[in-house]
């Protein structure tokens, strides 16, 4: 196992019991808390370069979604078990493990997702949610990155075809999901020790077939509840801050906020230079960001 613990210079770990099974989570600071979730291809080692100087301010909780990184994979078939209500309950059990009932979110793409579905299911539980380079599902965003959709679209299609071609290269796989996000179309901004985290995690069988589950329930079971969730009337009601990288969400291009603006009475935006990753590529304006907000 690579140990990642000095990404986090005084972070307790801890393995919490939830419905997936055991989280894995990183914790330190004081005030209030924190959650923080990572995107597709990483781990809670994505905050590594933001996570230290928010605990100086902050409870900060890093963790681990359910299938990715150190957490518990389980198993699962046409994405019942990776449904982002599914894995929000994992939020919930491990913040309320740690005493936390209320608490702030960040969420980066799968991690923003999940977020999205927490704060709409139990809104009160939810102080303010920062959501980082994702788009509503269903809107004019949908054929912005044709790359990302395809490589979605490729993740979320029936078993076993998606998980049985990634098992040939996953590394070379990952590699290239990572590269062709961000700003410079390089791996430098993650560093090869965080690679080396990345890598290992993605280098599973069990883990594979999990990430494609994630997708397969975004392409199906979780675009359901928001449509259910959109017919109802559901709304963002707390502050909400979206994080924009401008490489992929460009300022010419549609709307961003105005998207999410759908979603939300109190919607602001914070652009970063950066591709998908801000906390790789651009740590120091993102943390900005997000403190200035929480």
């Amino acid at each position: 196992m690579y140990d990642s613990a000095e990404f986090f210079p005084g972070f307790a770990s801890h393995w919490i019991d939830a419905p997936a099974g055991k989280i894995f989570a990183r914790v330190h600071g004081e005030g209030q808390p924190v959650v923080l979730l990572h995107g597709f291809g990483e781990t809670h080692v994505a905050w590594r370069k933001i996570a230290p100087a928010l605990a100086k301010r902050f409870t900060v909780v890093a963790m681990d979604l359910r299938g990715y990184g150190w957490s518990a994979v389980p198993a699962s078939e046409k994405g019942e078990n990776y449904s982002k209500r599914e894995m929000a309950a994992d939020v919930v059990a491990v913040m309320e493990s740690l005493g936390h009932v209320r608490f702030a979110l960040v969420g980066h793409d799968r991690g923003a997702r999940v977020g999205q579905r927490l704060a709409l299911d139990q809104p009160g539980r939810i102080d303010k949610i920062a959501l980082i380079n994702i788009a509503p599902t269903n809107d004019e965003f949908g054929d912005a990155d044709l790359q990302r959709v395809g490589r979605a679209r490729f993740l979320a299609a029936d078993a076993p075809k998606p998980e049985a071609l990634i098992r040939l290269d996953p590394i070379g796989f990952l590699d290239d999901a990572l590269m062709n996000a961000t700003k410079a179309k390089s791996l430098e901004p993650f560093g090869a020790e965080a690679l080396a985290a990345y890598r290992q995690a993605f280098n599973d069988p069990a883990r594979i077939h999990a990430f494609c589950e994630d997708f397969r329930a975004g392409a199906t079971i979780d675009r359901e509840h928001l449509a259910a969730d959109k017919a109802e009337g559901k709304k963002l009601v707390m502050p909400t801050l979206i994080v924009a990288g401008e490489a992929t969400f460009p300022a010419n291009g549609p709307s961003l906020v105005a998207a999410w603006g759908e979603w939300g009475d109190d919607v602001a935006e914070a652009r970063v230079d950066s591709g998908l990753y801000p906390m790789e590529e651009a740590p120091a304006e993102t943390l900005a960001a997000l403190e200035k907000f929480l």
